[in-house]
């Protein structure tokens, strides 16, 4: 632990205990904390002092704040807190107990395919779920994406995400690590979802070959090549890699962004189906003369020359690659697959006969079968409900034999309270012994209106608020928005239970909005021990291992308590019985001893001066005799 570090031991909003430093990156410092309401490890991420006093670096952090706690989702690190205490702003954070990929692949070198297959569609999940919610990374690298002890993928540190729609285009800086960024972000250019995907199809080529696909002499020549060169095909260097995920791997890693993967989600669907089959060939094909001209065979990746570098930013070829999968069929391939579609055709007919036969047989044993056998079998008829006004259904009479299970929903075609669907369709059944033959309607509330009620569970209260303030003003609207604080187990301090009306109910002008948010779980109290008359340090250790935080408050001196025992504290609890909310402070006063006092003056020898003879009287002294007065 460095003892040096000034946050070190502090407690931040009466709740965070800082315990140590466990990293430290471009705009933060990351501690390892005890959250003392829920008592739970966590990582605590503080905005750095000298980046704190710029306002541009402050925007930044804040914008990372809310654009991570807008996720959720297992493969990627989890926020559980946006907070400011004093001068110094910070997110807490679910606690990683594991190692990065690229520890990983230090300590391993080359990893199996399989293994490199799994790490890559659990990253690829968590892109997907960013970026269906308008999330870039910007810097997705093997540095970033942490693995747990189970084997389980979690991709942190957004520290440079931005939400895709109030990205301004960066013309200055490439943000990123040079050797996963794509070429639009090493040309400053615009950049969405599919930068992503090609920083994945680095990380992937990484794991497959245990090598980077550019290497240079200067992160200016590296940025070069991601522009303008074409690294080894992954075979070339491990010829045990499938041909499928080679194909998936360059295809992520496609330089034009009209070839590359369009979004995660078909990255996604190709890799599940390599997964399942491991032989499938996405052939990738690559223009042999463009290739001819910029490949170096006996390397692994290329080192673009200096001289080059500045033909290169002046005029930026292009590599052109077009990805297909093989259009034609060997013959012995056409008739293995004509079999196998003959096959399944005969599966497909029989299968469909069966349904026939069976729905044959239902509907003579309930038309005619069944009240044979069973005389005192009850059938009814469910009518087509559907185009029916629901409040007629409900107040037909003939109706009561069903009973009804409503669904709304919005339909732009069906008028509002009217049927749209029904389940079981209109025909005869039998009618159970409770007398009520269950029947699901799917109701229409109408034209989908404008604005609906956003989903605001998940997110701290001040930013729902605030997103309900941002609809009310684009919509020129007047929303009345309140807040109720309710306590929880399970949702954590400051972010939203629910909310009155729910997600996707219709929002009108005027409405009422309340806000339900969690003020954690419920007030823990626990008996506070008497430590007064106790040294400092063994006072401490029993408020610590009964549940609280003792705090010096201050010295004073004191007659009959010994230097560094209590004097008092607070609360009090001199019988041991007093309650307080567990984990909370208290407050003791330590003695500096007796007060220390300055020693009195010795006594004057010098003599007195003799009294004079008139006044002077001499008591009897004890050898002579007195004389008593005469009697009379």
């Amino acid at each position: 632990m460095d003892s040096t570090d000034k946050y070190i031991g502090q407690l931040l909003d009466n709740r965070y205990e800082i315990l140590e430093k466990i990293g430290s990156g471009g705009m933060a410092v990351v501690y390892k904390a005890r959250c003392h309401r829920l008592n739970r490890l966590v990582a605590v991420k503080i905005l750095k002092e000298e980046l704190a006093e710029d306002a541009d670096f402050r925007r930044r952090f804040r914008t990372e704040s809310q654009a991570v706690a807008m996720l959720s989702h297992p493969n990627i690190v989890a926020v559980y807190d946006v907070s400011r205490s004093g001068n110094i702003e910070y997110i807490v954070m679910e606690l990683i107990e594991g190692i990065t990929l690229k520890q990983y692949i230090n300590r391993k070198g080359l990893l199996n395919w399989k293994e490199a297959l799994h790490f890559s569609t659990q990253v690829a999940k968590a892109l997907s779920h960013a970026h269906s919610r308008g999330i870039i990374h910007r810097d997705i690298k093997p540095h970033n994406i942490m693995i747990l002890k189970d084997g389980s993928v979690k991709v942190a540190d957004f520290g440079i995400a931005r939400l895709q729609s109030t990205q301004n285009t960066l013309t200055q800086e490439a943000l990123g690590s040079v050797h996963y960024i794509s070429p639009e972000q090493a040309k400053g250019s615009h950049v969405d979802a599919r930068s992503d995907i090609y920083s994945l199809g680095v990380v992937m080529y990484e794991m497959l070959t245990s090598h980077l696909p550019f290497e240079g002499d200067s992160a200016v020549s590296i940025a070069i090549q991601h522009i303008s060169a074409i690294p080894l095909m992954p075979r070339e260097i491990n010829p045990d890699i499938p041909l499928g995920l080679e194909s998936i791997t360059m295809h992520a890693m496609e330089p034009d962004l009209n070839l590359r993967y369009a979004s995660t989600d078909e990255m996604l669907a190709d890799l599940e189906e390599f997964r399942k089959n491991p032989a499938i060939n996405f052939t990738y094909y690559v223009n042999d003369n463009e290739t001819a001209s910029r490949r170096v065979s006996d390397q692994a990746t290329r080192e673009v020359p200096t001289s080059a570098i500045i033909k290169a930013e002046n005029a930026l070829p292009k590599a052109v690659r077009t990805p297909s999968r093989s259009a034609e069929l060997s013959r012995a391939e056409y008739r293995k697959s004509s079999k196998r579609s003959s096959k399944t055709s005969t599966l497909v007919g029989i299968f469909l006969i069966i349904v026939f036969l069976v729905g044959i047989f239902v509907f003579m044993y309930i038309k005619f079968i069944g009240p044979m056998l069973n005389p005192t079998v009850t059938t009814v008829d469910i009518p087509n409900f559907a185009g029916q006004k629901y409040s007629d259904i409900q107040n037909n009479p003939d109706n009561q034999t069903f009973a009804f299970k409503v669904e709304e929903q919005y339909d732009d075609t069906v008028e509002e309270g009217y049927v749209i669907s029904q389940d079981p369709t209109a025909r005869q059944v039998i009618l159970p012994a409770s007398g009520k033959y269950p029947v699901s309607l799917v109701v229409s509330q109408g034209k989908k209106p404008d604005v609906l009620m956003p989903d605001c569970t998940k997110k701290n209260y001040m930013q729902a608020r605030i997103d309900l303030e941002q609809i009310a003003h684009d919509q020129g609207w007047t929303l009345n928005i309140e807040t109720q604080a309710q306590t929880s187990e399970d949702v954590t301090a400051d972010y939203v239970i629910s909310t009155v009306p729910a997600a996707d109910i219709a929002l009108f002008n005027n409405e009422t909005i309340t806000i339900i948010y969690s003020t954690g779980p419920a007030e823990k109290k626990e008996k506070v021990p008497n430590v007064v008359g106790l040294p400092i340090e063994t006072a401490q250790d029993v408020l610590f291992n009964a549940g609280f935080v003792p705090k010096n408050s201050g010295h004073r001196n004191h007659a009959d308590v010994p230097k560094g025992y209590v004097i008092s504290q607070d609360p009090e609890s001199p019988d041991g019985q007093t309650l307080a909310v567990y984990k909370s402070n208290v407050n003791l006063i330590v003695s500096d001893g007796p007060e220390e006092t300055s020693p009195s003056p010795p006594p004057s020898t010098s003599p007195s001066p003799s009294p004079s003879p008139e006044t002077s009287v001499s008591p009897p002294t004890p050898s002579e005799p007195v004389t008593p007065p005469p009697a009379f």
